[in-house]
């Protein structure tokens, strides 16, 4: 039976209100908070739903119809959503593809997240291009009461959100015959990237986000992989330590925060974009080929150019607004992008990443 939907609102921090009605889990006190951002992507909802990197914030989705083809566990990216909550103009109700196992609106009911429908995300989407990805909350409350809420959330800056969403205990994917032994740092690790560095003929290791480098030499891997994960990477102390320890000392590969926290191990220094980056079409050049890559992308925050020490050049460019999407450390056998290579949702233009780790790890032997 169809729940009777309520009304709600959407208010954001700096008072911006809009209309729409709670789906979804109901929230206590009736209250959904967190950093307000847009996603571009046309499809891949579910794969951007529980991708471990929204921690902290809540996502609108600018497609009008989400929830069309339903959800299925195929397409999960985690084992359950760390978002703070979802946003969107209509929900579908009634899926319309054979792989479905479940309505959206029943799997955000599944795994208590909070939802809002009836937004007008055209409007709510240019509002965060002007103003900036920003606090806000939605719910049933009042409007007092949710604009109290959404000052009070403060977003992701300064805030190391890693320990919510990394692994609590190491754990191993692929064949122990396989060619080459990987050690993957969670810090909001994607299954599609695990899945990717299986393909490539990889034993990975997961470990958790504190995991020292000491802890990572001891194991003698061929190779060290910085995962993706939410929030503000000049908060992950402990990680930028640890991964100054490993470099020089095996080859490595960083995507999105991972990348932003090798920049940083590297000496650079990083920065909040506006309302960052999040979609699955953003244009990157490659600097060594200058091919055009199309690529999927989920981050609020870029490493500054400028910044960057001697021995650490750019090799990737955003073609929106020129920020850095890729450095390479040729002497410390080091190399990271911003953006996500294994396209959970997303175009495969970058994905021959996965097989420059596995030739820098060969390299390396």
């Amino acid at each position: 039976m169809t729940r009777p939907l309520d009304e709600a609102l959407l208010v954001l921090a700096d008072g911006e209100t809009f209309e729409g009605v709670a789906v979804g889990h109901l929230p206590d006190r009736g209250i959904a908070a967190g950093e307000v951002v847009f996603n571009t992507a046309l499809s891949g909802y579910q794969e951007i739903v529980t991708d471990p990197s929204y921690a902290g914030q809540m996502i609108t989705f600018t497609y009008p119809h989400i929830g069309n083809y339903g959800v299925t566990p195929d397409d999960d990216e985690s084992s359950a959503p760390r978002c703070r909550g979802v946003i969107v103009r209509d929900l579908a109700r009634r899926p319309s593809n054979w792989r479905a196992r479940d309505d959206l609106d029943g799997f955000f009911r599944r795994h208590r997240v909070p939802a809002i429908a009836g937004i007008d995300t055209r409007r709510l989407t240019r509002h965060i291009r002007q103003a900036g990805a920003l606090p806000g909350a939605f719910g049933t409350a009042s409007r007092d009461e949710l604009l109290a809420a959404a000052r009070e959330d403060g977003g992701t800056d300064g805030r190391d959100l890693t320990s919510e969403v990394t692994t609590a205990e190491p754990y191993t994917v692929g064949s122990p015959g396989a060619g080459y032994y990987v050690v993957a740092y969670d810090f909001g690790i994607k299954r599609s990237i695990v899945e990717q560095l299986v393909d490539c003929g990889c034993q990975v290791e997961v470990v958790p986000a504190h995991t020292s480098a000491r802890d990572v030499l001891e194991r003698e891997p061929d190779g060290v992989f910085l995962s993706n994960g939410p929030g503000d990477p000049a908060a992950v102390i402990r990680a930028q330590e640890n991964v100054r320890g490993l470099l020089g000392n095996v080859p490595m590969f960083g995507i999105c925060l991972g990348h932003q926290i090798m920049g940083l191990a590297l000496g650079a220094e990083t920065f909040k974009l506006r309302f960052g980056h999040h979609g699955g079409n953003h244009p990157v050049r490659n600097l060594g080929t200058n091919h055009v890559e199309i690529t999927s992308q989920n981050h609020n925050y870029a490493i500054d150019a400028s910044t960057l020490p001697t021995g650490v050049e750019v090799t990737h460019l955003n073609l929106n607004d020129g920020d850095v999407e890729g450095v390479r450390a040729e002497a410390l056998q080091a190399f990271s992008v911003q953006y996500h290579p294994e396209a959970g949702p997303g175009p495969h233009d970058a994905r021959y990443l996965f097989n420059e780790f596995v030739s820098l790890m060969r390299a390396g032997h």
